[in-house]
């Protein structure tokens, strides 16, 4: 069905407005050949029900068209230095100016990437340390390059700039000193051939690889693990000492020459050469990383340290949170600072030097606190930070960049903010419009809708039922538009009568909880009820209930503790300092602990929603069932994708194959074999109910919901994924294309599967991301049978529709930081409003 908008007359442009640009038949994705007229020179929002195409026609189709147009005038071989977007599917672009796309998306998989380097006010910081900064008397200058660990001239020589020294101990490589060499003692040596290899070796050296580990002489011991000889020596591969001493005085010839390699030698070499991630994982078990003991931790080379700014090394200075970096920096800025009149007269070049680097830092700050970043340092690594933060660190630094006529196209900024930010979001979008540049911006939330120059309204459901524009226009006229389900929550009155509050059945009760911003902190949890844990960014939300409660309840618990895997190179992480605190009482009736996060589901194209949820095992054994596949006696083997009967060879059913240009990017197509079935042509041909297997693979969550409404278990399993808002995402979507919001829901829906056991703690971090208000009540149902089930809910959340139907709502604050750090407000919604410190109440009252 086509969109009617292309039927109307041309829309009235907006006041301010140079024109519109003018999309004619997009295609992409499942949006079905819509028109629509988008006004530049406005805050422009999509919004619509999760998977209803927005995106698809935001980013898939505006933003990639501008990208297209923009590397047509660059030269072919700097193309393949560019993340190329898909050419849209589309008859038609008019009026399209440049565009900029700030997405939500994960920072740099490197600790040496930084806030200061996202925003390049590191680049600022380290000139004014260079040419304003207070040298010691014999000091020469140093160029801005010397403050800097990432380079040659500032990297501190002993850690090369990382802050920390690694060292492979006995300890760490030899886990277990009652095994043998035999029993794999040294397990920080290779494993199979490899290793066994070396053991061989040693046996000709004369070590007794029979003997325990402990029993051994401290110099074998040493010069096993330390030696940096590597002899060579014939090996005799199985034999005995005694017997390769015979076989040598014979000359007999041995099965091969071998050369030893000392178990350090191996690890650090391995480590710092080897290309194979799950190799360079394997050999960082074995080694332990310290703070340097030349620098002390602080990166940098010690004449860089020596110079000091406001009595403060850089070093200081850069792990201070932003707005106490902007106190700092703005006397020096305004000319206020003590002795600046004396300093003007002795050196006025100097003064004039840090009063312009100064206003410009100050200002550049100030963007960053007007969107609630304030409680970031410098030195805070990307991988450490939320999608939403790196999206606003670029969104700051977009405001000072001065660029007019400009299309910038953001994903959702207002994820992961507290309404309280919002607010600043707004001021800060203004400005970027004010300067005449236009926003188009993906959004949910209803206040930022509210402020819109421009609708357009996206539906009127998800996945197929979607790709249709229901209403572009002014937000006025949206009321009108009666299949608009965003219509519903902008104007009209919330139906339901305020909730009566769950009695908690027993308290959680902790006590000294210190990480980050808390410190000696006592908190309760209501068991047996759902929970709201509320609170500006930055306020101790996460650090209290992820990072706090999760830990000290699996420690508990006897679980492993959960620890962040994606916050870079696993030896580059910054030690985290542990969690202080003790459970004084609660968990008698607590036998469980579930961690939804916002983690990948995996890590590759072929984890996907069916294989992760477990329901592709019971689709395969359907078709395994049917009567062909009986004759060919295929079992449910041959209908994975990952095993080699019943796969495409060509592509090893991946679907796709690799193709690399010589001055284009290289690009992955279809594969020519199977197409992107991803199966042979056999495999193909059985068939379930009209259906072959990579067909079902194709369906939505919604239509397989259909598709196998008689199957029990397959229906009900379908159904709750439908229930948690992902009727729109396809079974064999891979996991590498969820966005972190998906995933979450995908583990929830996994969990909710389970056969109910009533003891559970279930903690969720923000988990209504990504999703559309009438997505957030679906959710919401889900999330309350589980408490209903007799289970304990705790979400870290900002949403105020999540926090107005929970039964308890604990609130931190009252600022982001070190001004945060406390619970302002324990107890039912309805009375935060006598919560004098919470910033919170008026959104929720």
């Amino acid at each position: 069905m086509k969109s009617d908008v292309h039927k109307l007359k041309p829309p009235t442009p907006l006041p301010g407005s140079s024109g519109f640009v003018r999309v004619r038949g997009a295609r992409e994705h499942n949006l079905k050949s819509v028109d629509v007229d988008v006004p530049r020179d406005a805050l422009v929002v999509f919004t619509g029900v999760s998977g209803s195409g927005k995106s698809s026609l935001a980013f898939g189709t505006l933003y990639a068209e501008a990208q297209r147009r923009y590397l047509e005038s660059v030269a072919p071989y700097a193309r393949r230095l560019f993340h190329q977007m898909n050419v849209p599917q589309v008859d038609e672009i008019d009026g399209l100016p440049p565009a900029v796309a700030l997405q939500q998306q994960r920072g740099s998989p490197t600790t040496r990437s930084s806030v200061g380097s996202v925003t390049t006010l590191s680049n600022l910081l380290r000139m004014l340390y260079s040419r304003a900064g207070d040298y010691p008397s014999d000091q020469p200058l140093l160029y801005a390059e010397s403050f800097s660990p990432n380079t040659p001239e500032g990297a501190c020589p002993k850690c090369h700039g990382l802050g920390r020294v690694y060292e492979a101990t006995e300890h760490s490589m030899v886990p277990d000193d009652s095994l043998t060499i035999r029993e794999r003692a040294i397990a920080a040596w290779p494993p199979a051939w490899h290793g066994q290899n070396l053991r061989d070796i040693i046996t000709t050296l004369g070590y007794d690889i029979d003997r325990p580990w402990r029993e051994l002489s401290r110099k074998d011991r040493d010069w096993l693990l330390f030696t940096d000889d590597q002899p060579t020596v014939p090996v005799y591969a199985g034999w005995d000492h005694e017997t390769i001493v015979e076989a040598i005085k014979r000359k007999e010839p041995p099965s091969y020459m071998g050369t030893f390699t000392g178990a350090r030698r191996y690890v650090m070499e391995t480590f710092a050469k080897t290309e194979s991630a799950s190799m360079k994982k394997r050999v960082a078990r074995y080694m332990i990383s310290n703070d340097c003991p030349l620098c002390d931790g602080r990166r940098l080379r010690k004449e860089s340290l020596s110079v000091k700014f406001a009595g403060l090394d850089i070093s200081e200075i850069s792990n201070l949170p932003l707005k106490r970096v902007a106190a700092v920096i703005q006397p020096y800025g305004e000319g206020t600072v003590k002795g600046w009149n004396k300093l003007a007269k002795s050196h006025p070049e100097k003064t004039v030097v840090t009063q312009r680097i100064a206003r410009d830092l100050a200002a550049r700050i100030e963007v960053m606190l007007d969107l609630g970043l304030g409680y970031l340092a410098l030195d805070r690594s990307t991988p450490t930070l939320s999608p939403g933060e790196l999206q606003r660190l670029r969104l700051a630094t977009q405001v000072r960049s001065n660029l007019f006529g400009v299309v910038y196209v953001l994903d959702e900024p207002s994820a992961g903010l507290h309404p309280a930010d919002t607010e600043a979001l707004l001021t800060a979008l203004h400005k970027l419009k004010a300067a005449g540049n236009s926003l188009f911006v993906v959004e949910h939330e209803l206040d930022v809708i509210r402020k819109a120059d421009w609708i357009i309204d996206v539906g009127p459901a998800a996945g197929e039922k979607g790709g249709e524009i229901l209403y572009s226009g002014p937000l006025a006229g949206l009321e009108d538009v009666a299949a608009s389900e965003t219509r519903k929550h902008l104007f009209q009155a919330s139906s339901s009568h305020e909730k009566i509050p769950r009695a908690p059945r027993d308290w959680l009760r902790l006590e000294g909880v210190t990480r980050n911003n808390l410190n000696q902190l006592h908190a309760e949890f209501p068991l047996g009820v759902f929970t709201t844990v509320t609170g500006v960014s930055g306020s101790g939300k996460s650090s209290l209930v992820s990072q706090a409660l999760v830990e000290l309840v699996a420690e508990y618990l006897g679980h492993e503790v959960p620890v962040d895997e994606e916050e870079g190179e696993e030896l580059e992480r910054t030690a985290s300092a542990p969690t202080g605190g003790v459970i004084v009482s609660g968990m008698a009736t607590v036998k469980r602990l579930v961690r939804v996060d916002q983690k990948a589901i995996g890590r590759t194209p072929r984890s996907n929603l069916a294989t992760y949820t477990g329901l592709f095992d019971h689709v395969r054994r359907l078709f395994a069932d049917t009567k062909t596949a009986k004759a060919r006696r295929y079992n449910a083997g041959r209908f994975s994708f990952n095993v080699a009967k019943g796969r495409c060879e060509n592509c090893s059913g991946e679907g796709f194959v690799f193709v690399e240009l010589l001055f284009l990017p290289s690009v992955y197509t279809p594969c020519p074999a199977c197409h992107g079935a991803r199966y042979n042509a056999k495999t193909l041909e059985i068939q379930y109910r009209g259906k072959n297997i990579a067909e079902v693979l194709g369906l939505t969550v919604e239509a397989a919901w259909h598709f196998f409404m008689d199957d029990p278990q397959l229906s009900r399993s379908l159904d709750v994924l439908r229930q948690v808002g992902l009727g729109y995402l396809r079974l064999g979507q891979p996991a590498t294309e969820l966005s972190g919001g998906e995933a979450q829901r995908i583990k929830l829906a996994t969990e909710l599967q389970r056969i109910a056991r009533g003891t559970t703690l279930y903690i969720l971090d923000e988990p209504t991301t990504g999703l559309h208000p009438s997505d957030v009540e679906k959710l919401m149902t889900q999330l309350q049978s589980l408490v209903e089930a007799g289970n304990t809910v705790i979400v870290v959340e900002h949403d105020m529709q999540v926090a107005a139907a929970s039964d308890w709502v604990i609130d931190m604050g009252p600022g982001a930081g070190d001004e945060g750090g406390r619970i302002v407000y324990a107890g039912s919604p309805s009375g935060i409003s006598e919560a004098q410190e919470s910033r919170t109440k008026p959104y929720l009252i």
